[in-house]
């Protein structure tokens, strides 16, 4: 069936997400998806397992999907996203059964261009600015990371300059970990740190 211009219009109600949802699954699962989809084989095959290649620590921002972005297939990534793509108990678990379990060889911490919780950080760091209670434990974790920017810059150029380091922070914060210390000794495992270019699409890959 032949997509509308209402089928791409943002939904406008729970209702409508929720149904918007469900009618791409249903796409999916008759392999009539707008996206490039497996095969069922492919599928069963899944069953029996997961083999990642790599573990993507992203932002939950709707416009960075990293199976997309990196144009990966199923089984191909495993995938953790959280605002800022910021660590916490929940997400250091996740990343150590990545670690422990399935072994992944590479590990990306994947920020982006133009990310709303860098940006409401530096408003909090610089500018005083307040969020909600659950908002602001967030940004505790990204402010740190502010630290030697300079406040005066164009807010694009610092914008750009705070999604680099909060990047760059989250990488060396893993690494000081027991598991990647211990991986890295004996595997070869490898960690680096990402920003994805909004405009563009390319992702480059930090030193």
């Amino acid at each position: 069936m032949a997509l509308t211009d209402r089928d791409y219009a943002p939904p406008q109600t729970v209702d409508e997400a929720l149904a918007r949802l469900e009618a791409g699954n249903l796409r999916f699962v008759r392999g009539e998806a707008r996206f490039p989809t497996v095969q069922k084989e492919v599928l069963a095959e899944l069953t029996r397992g997961q083999q990642p290649y790599a573990t993507i620590l992203g932002c939950s921002d709707s416009r960075v999907p990293p199976e997309l972005v990196f144009d990966a297939g199923f089984g191909e990534l495993f995938v953790i996203r959280v605002a800022g793509n910021v660590l916490g108990p929940s997400i250091m678990g996740t990343l150590q059964y990545a670690s422990l379990h399935l072994r992944t060889p590479l590990f990306v911490v994947l920020g982006h261009e133009g990310c709303g919780a860098v940006k409401a950080a530096i408003a909090s760091r610089f500018d005083g600015s307040q969020q909600a209670g659950r908002i602001e434990i967030l940004l505790e974790q990204i402010i740190p990371a502010l630290d030697g920017l300079d406040p005066q810059a164009p807010p694009a150029e610092l914008l750009s300059a705070g999604v680099e380091a909060n990047v760059r922070r989250v990488v060396r914060e893993l690494l000081e970990t027991p598991e990647a210390k211990a991986r890295m000794a004996d595997s070869g495992m490898r960690l680096v740190g990402a920003v994805y270019e909004l405009e563009t699409g390319s992702v480059r890959f930090l030193d």
